[in-house]
């Protein structure tokens, strides 16, 4: 298949929360909305706090106390572990500290609440005025104690809002 062009997922994408917002549906993460706080996936919010979280069945994911864990894929391989007591764990990783705010960086900014300011570096910090002047965070980000927080137009360019915050080249 031929790769899609940017520019027409974009329009499509505005067209979609156009359409979501005008039928009483508000973005809480980039690609996902609502009608309010309970109609939420409360599980994808908890991956997207960096919480703990269970999954359960074959190749499922769980992160609980800094570590993270997936069961093999196949679902006869997954039976048969549990039928002989074993974990069906594949394999597991623990998180430096780095890969952990690189994390809560990338999935933080990801939600309408957005991401506190005080969790990225100050070389994250001194990129947010730019970032508003590029109309890809919302004004109050500048302001002390703020947050970052996507506009629709940093929603379509979040992976370079991610990178800026993180101090890397966008």
């Amino acid at each position: 298949m031929p790769p899609t062009d940017d520019d027409d997922e974009a329009a499509k994408y505005e067209l979609a929360d156009a359409v979501l917002s005008a039928a009483g549906y508000g973005w809480y993460e980039v690609s996902n909305w609502s009608t309010g706080p309970a109609t939420r996936c409360r599980h994808n919010e908890l991956y997207w706090r960096g919480d703990d979280w269970w999954g359960i069945g074959p190749g499922a994911h769980s992160h609980v106390g800094g570590v993270r864990w997936w069961n093999v894929k196949h679902p006869r391989a997954y039976a048969g572990r549990l039928a002989a007591g074993c974990s069906p764990a594949a394999a597991r990783e623990t998180l430096t500290p780095d890969q952990r705010l690189d994390e809560e960086v990338l999935l933080g900014i990801r939600l309408v609440d957005g991401l506190p300011l005080d969790r990225v570096t100050a070389e994250g910090r001194a990129a947010v005025p730019g970032l508003v002047a590029e109309g890809l965070l919302v004004a109050e980000a500048g302001r002390a104690g703020g947050r970052a927080v996507l506009t629709v137009r940093g929603r379509l360019l979040a992976d370079t809002v991610v990178r800026r915050l993180l101090g890397l080249p966008a």
